[in-house]
């Protein structure tokens, strides 16, 4: 496959031009790859009016994921979540006030990204009864039931799998409850790029979503920021119409060159062997969670490139645990109370996998500690997203934010998915999740929020 992109700014790179454009290190190596690190010169193509190489090389992207039409992001998943719910709203067929599905785990871009926009969020909360903060299982039933009872239309169902946990959801009976209704599905697939090009796929495109961004970079081989907002056939034409200017709206007029040279090349590793690759990972990611659970440690079911170790089911802290593997030179993904996350791939070397699987032998299983099930019912809502994230606010302890109105969501990346959302009342089991997670300090409207405190 060609990489029209890479080879432009390599030619460019060799060529001896005065280089009076910016970026001002002018090619001068510094890390190694400025000369290839360029700006929208002329035959360099637009991103978001792309016709030229850019435009060549979303096609050979598009092709390789079974889209109807790829875009690149130089901003992370992140771009296309808010580009996603744009196109949704700009596909609104009613006088309706504009609200959103979503399952509860969403990352805090999507919800200050629906405040930007002023969509209002109705929430699917998790079937099961454990509570965690990453994950949301959800069944295609209730999805059916919650629309079903909702008195308007909603501009789309915006689900997350794979989760931080590594949790997948049934795209495909999801995607025909949304299509039964005449709502298209939205998927925060950030964690599952590469699921195309498993054996059998199980990629959104492929199970009936409407649309879903990719980062790249977590998954495939890219760097930090690549990513891929996609569009299916099945999805409203307006989405595809509308989609390049819906990225525009949210990106930088100065993409990185660099990270679009690797999305560029990862076209041709996808072609070219990474299949094989990625299979031959995903069982050697098996064998070693066989090995794990073998020695005692609980493994959780995940999306194959994920090592998710039930830490507090083993007598261990997630933290802790984490904090165990770092004296072994191991860096995990995430770690919170009840989980540790170890995310491989195809690049990573047989003694990487040999070290970890060193690093649980010289651990021991511990007993669990009898902790009570941790429980969060739906929070009381004060006021609109949009009004509580653009409120003048204020920096509290979280241990003496109870009963105060949540302005803007402060939970760090990893993972992102906020304890309560903006204009929700923080309650007592809201504080204790906050402990929990080692959340100290949160952002709340001032008060009063308006003359005479009316929400």
């Amino acid at each position: 496959m060609d990489t029209p992109i890479y080879d432009f700014a390599e030619k460019y790179s060799r060529s001896g031009t005065v280089r009076a454009h910016m970026p001002g290190h002018k090619g001068f190596a510094l890390l190694g790859c400025e000369a290839l690190d360029i700006t929208e010169i002329m035959g360099a193509d637009e991103l978001y009016g792309a016709e030229g190489i850019i435009a060549q090389s979303e096609r050979n992207a598009s092709r390789l994921f079974g889209s109807q039409a790829t875009f690149y992001s130089t901003e992370g998943s992140s771009q296309c979540i808010r580009a996603m719910l744009t196109l949704a709203l700009y596909n609104k067929k009613n006088n309706d006030r504009p609200v959103i599905l979503a399952a509860r785990n969403a990352h805090k871009t999507f919800i200050l990204a629906a405040a930007m926009l002023d969509i209002d969020i109705r929430w699917l909360w998790p079937e099961d009864e454990s509570f965690s903060l990453c994950r949301c299982s959800i069944s295609a039933c209730n999805v059916a039931k919650a629309l079903a009872a909702m008195p308007e239309k909603p501009l789309a169902i915006y689900i997350t799998s794979p989760d931080y946990l590594g949790g997948m959801l049934d795209i495909a009976s999801i995607a025909d409850a949304a299509h039964s209704f005449g709502v298209p599905l939205l998927v925060d697939n950030a964690h599952g790029a590469y699921l195309r090009f498993m054996p059998k796929s199980l990629h959104p495109m492929d199970n009936g979503a409407d649309a879903c961004c990719d980062s790249a970079h977590k998954t495939l081989p890219v760097l930090t920021g690549g990513a891929y907002l996609h569009l299916s056939a099945c999805a409203p034409k307006s989405f595809t119409e509308n989609a390049a200017s819906a990225m525009a709206l949210f990106g930088s007029t100065s993409p990185s060159y660099i990270i679009l040279e690797s999305l560029d090349i990862c076209n041709r590793e996808l072609s070219e062997g990474l299949m094989e690759k990625l299979r031959l990972c995903a069982l050697r990611i098996d064998a070693l969670r066989k090995k794990l659970r073998d020695n005692g440690w609980i493994v959780e079911e995940t999306d194959p490139l994920k090592l998710t170790v039930a830490a507090s089911m083993c007598g261990w802290d997630g933290p802790e645990l984490a904090e165990e593997l770092r004296k072994h030179n191991i860096e995990c993904e995430y770690a919170d109370p009840d989980y540790a996350v170890l995310m491989l791939s195809p690049y990573n070397k047989e003694t990487d996998f040999l070290r970890i699987e060193a690093a649980f032998s010289e651990m021991t299983v511990r007993k669990a500690d009898q902790k009570p099930r941790m429980s969060f019912a739906p929070p009381k809502v004060a006021c609109s997203l949009r009004r509580a994230v653009l409120a003048d606010k204020e920096t509290v302890a979280a241990c003496d934010s109870l009963g105060r109105v949540l302005a803007s969501p402060t939970v760090s990346c990893p993972p992102a998915v906020p304890v309560v959302v903006s204009g929700e009342v923080i309650d007592e089991a809201a504080i204790a999740l906050f402990k929990l997670h080692g959340i100290e300090r949160v952002e709340v409207v001032k008060q009063p929020l308006f003359p005479g405190n009316v929400f």
